[in-house]
């Protein structure tokens, strides 16, 4: 397999002075310095972005903007919904693993608050089926709730659940430097309908969604073999990529069955279980994603994960630590950006580089990053090399 060996990341937020391509080369020239290679190493790059925020199209080039040394190389734009960043991380590891390139360059970057919010929700329906979805109520947070409404009607009401999920978040985020929201909202503040935590639709409330963002974040990938020669080295004890059918009618919407064939197929290629894990960076679009994601990956049997939350065991200090970040419910999630920030805060922990974010040594990490309601289901299993 192959290793992370440098990284950057940007604030993620509303960042009025940045626009893509300002964000993409910046990360792109710090990640490249972080890992102390020459920008004429690069043997490819791979642009993570969801697009049609804004009118500029065509990202891949603004990463040569980074350095003139840049221009030539190959530059490609890899898209699969909100697992766009993971989806590029993929890319440059099969790049790795064909022994065409030495060292890769990944970026996912996003700009979603150029367009008004009308167009934002329209965007994002692109993440689900529209022939028969594009009409839910509530753009995609209605796709979350049909989620809702159909896993309340199967296991009973998981308000409470959902509301100590976001509160878990969002604690953990006040730590995270990188994090659009750093507040402590209180699990009282996010099971409380309010002025300030209004009904979204059905069952979701504001706090139980993710954030509006723009930011990138950047990765030097290389091959094991070559990572050990550099100071710091997160390893890839696996990989794994699930696509299930986009239109929700065709599956068991409930079941995240896609990310539990992701999990599996992660767990057999690194030879490990899920008890082996120390933590996990999870895709928490919405409280209730996290919720089933608990159940998919094992963590529970299905219709149980609200014991998980309830009982601590995915806080920081509980038996399997669930985003420590503050995840995308705290630290905002900018489609293309998203998947590549996960590995960089995983990569962060295992080189105890996480300030106040830091966990106790931790040694393997597992990540979960999913595009559409389940449909790209991508998880990563890491370790420190050195």
């Amino acid at each position: 397999m192959s290793a992370i060996i440098g990284w950057a990341h940007s604030q993620f937020g509303k960042l009025e002075d940045d626009d893509l391509e300002t964000m993409l080369a910046r990360v792109c020239k710090q990640a490249v310095e972080d890992a102390g290679i020459g920008f004429d190493e690069v043997d490819a790059i791979y642009v993570g972005n969801f697009g049609m925020f804004e009118k500029q199209s065509f990202p891949a080039a603004f990463a040569l903007d980074a350095d003139p040394a840049l221009r030539f190389k190959p530059a490609t734009r890899v898209e699969n919904a909100c697992a766009t960043g993971s989806a590029a991380v993929h890319m440059g590891l099969n790049d790795l693993a064909s022994k065409k390139s030495r060292f890769v360059l990944v970026v996912g970057a996003e700009k979603m608050t150029s367009a008004p919010g009308s167009v934002i929700g329209d965007v994002l329906l692109n993440a689900s089926y529209r022939k028969t979805e594009a009409d839910t109520p509530g753009g995609f947070a209605g796709v979350f709730a049909r989620i809702a409404d159909l896993y309340f009607q199967r296991y009973g009401d998981q308000s409470e659940a959902m509301a100590r999920i976001a509160a878990k978040n969002h604690a953990n985020g006040v730590h995270n430097p990188y994090a659009q929201m750093r507040k402590d909202f209180g699990y009282e503040f996010c099971n409380t309908i309010s002025d300030k935590n209004p009904t979204v639709i059905g069952a979701i409330r504001r706090t139980d969604c993710s954030l509006v963002s723009d930011g990138a974040a950047a990765v030097v990938m290389t091959d094991t073999e070559t990572a050990l020669r550099f100071p710091k080295a997160v390893h890839f004890r696996a990989a794994a990529h699930a696509q299930d059918y986009l239109p929700m009618a065709k599956r068991d919407i409930v079941a995240f069955e896609g990310c539990e064939q992701a999990w599996g197929k992660a767990h057999q290629q690194a030879g490990t279980s899920l008890d082996d894990l120390s933590f996990v960076e999870t895709h928490d679009c919405f409280t209730i994603a996290e919720l089933i994601e608990y159940e998919a990956m094992g963590l529970t049997p299905k219709g149980e994960g609200a014991r998980a939350i309830a009982e601590g065991w995915t806080a920081k200090d509980g038996k399997l630590p669930v985003n420590p970040s503050g995840g995308l419910k705290s630290k905002g999630h900018p489609i293309g950006a998203t998947g590549v920030s996960m590995h960089i805060m995983a990569a962060m922990q295992l080189t105890e580089n996480a300030g106040d974010m830091q966990l106790q040594a931790p040694e393997l990490a597992g990540i979960f990053n999913m595009g559409g309601a389940a449909v790209a289901n991508y998880v990563s299993i890491l370790e420190r090399l050195r």
